[in-house]
């Protein structure tokens, strides 16, 4: 299972995560896919592109998986 460390910061919004790890393009390209409900956080869909992911949320997108850890 892959993980992302927030490193001190208390959360990461769910569209930079989906930009920071690679998984979309560009933060326009991370906003379209919350929006369109291609992501999940804790097993349900999210839609809140500025949502703030927390250590030990799990956010899955397009078949990948990664839990965030403090």
């Amino acid at each position: 299972m892959n993980t992302f460390q927030l490193e001190g910061r208390p959360h990461v919004t769910l569209s930079n995560l989906l930009k920071i790890e690679g998984w979309c393009d560009s933060g326009a390209a991370a906003k379209h896919a919350i929006d369109e409900g291609h992501v999940t956080v804790d097993g349900n869909v999210e839609l809140r592109k500025r949502n703030k992911i927390v250590a030990n949320q799990v956010v899955r997108f397009q078949g990948r998986m990664i839990t965030v850890v403090e």
